[in-house]
């Protein structure tokens, strides 16, 4: 009798990981598409990722796309155990009504086991546009509730980057000035009362997992400023040459 029920649970285990493997897939695509507030069934997550994802990188510590690796397939579970220079850091781009994201995935250590989510940056790769939060362990009703749409909320439109360009994170704080939210640009949120300690992981890991990034970040931003400032030169160039006539005319 026991060999022939180790025998069920072993096979009903193998014929449903697949099931188990795709729903997993499909749940992520759902998280990352809520960062940039897209919310869609699982069924219908892979065509509205497909549709809106438009390039997935697997940065080096460079900044640099490993092109070699598939971003997507990338679990930070392993991934972060490894010598950070080895590491690779999946970056995922979304256009949405003509604006691109840069959607970042993270992880860290919460009060009891780890936490994890995910960060969607603005055009200027400073502000934030959504995060996602989830953990496996935190204490219901205090951490656990990182994973609340009203805890999440608190961090949209606030800055990483400070003036000077130095990534500041964001704290999440018991001492924040600013319960409201109002303050964009203080690089803090509302703790969560009674859950310090899931706070500050979520400040730890989206500061250690940021500071990845930031030479594609800042890469990104020089060439930015750069086609801005041709722009700029184009347009300058071409109002002077609109003006010659008028001033010879004059």
């Amino acid at each position: 009798m026991v060999m022939v029920v180790a025998s069920s649970l072993a096979f009903t285990a193998t014929a449903l990981k697949d099931k188990q493997n795709d729903n997993v897939r499909k749940e992520k695509m759902q998280n990352i598409l809520s960062t940039i507030g897209i919310e869609t069934s699982r069924e219908d997550s892979e065509e509205f990722y497909n549709k809106y994802i438009t390039e997935q990188l697997a940065l080096t510590l460079e900044g640099s796309d490993d092109t070699s690796k598939n971003a997507f397939k990338i679990e930070l579970a392993t991934e972060t155990k490894k010598p950070v220079d080895q590491q690779r850091f999946p970056m995922y781009i979304a256009q949405l009504d003509d604006t691109k994201y840069y959607i970042i995935p993270l992880r860290g250590a919460g009060l009891w086991n780890a936490i994890w989510g995910y960060v969607a940056l603005e055009r200027d790769l400073n502000t934030i546009k959504g995060v996602v939060f989830d953990h496996q362990g935190e204490t219901a009703g205090l951490g656990a509730e990182i994973t609340q749409t009203w805890f999440q909320d608190r961090f949209v439109g606030e800055k990483v980057f400070d003036t000077n360009g130095n990534l500041a994170g964001i704290n999440v704080s018991k001492t924040n000035n600013d319960p409201q939210g109002l303050d964009k640009l203080d690089h803090e949120v509302d703790a969560i009362s009674g859950a310090t300690i899931t706070g500050d992981g979520v400040t730890a890991m989206i500061s250690e997992r940021l500071a990845h990034y930031t030479p594609y970040i800042n890469n990104i931003k020089t060439a930015l400023n750069k086609l801005n400032a041709s722009q700029e030169n184009e347009l300058q160039e071409s109002v002077e040459v609109q003006l010659e006539p008028i001033a010879y005319q004059n």
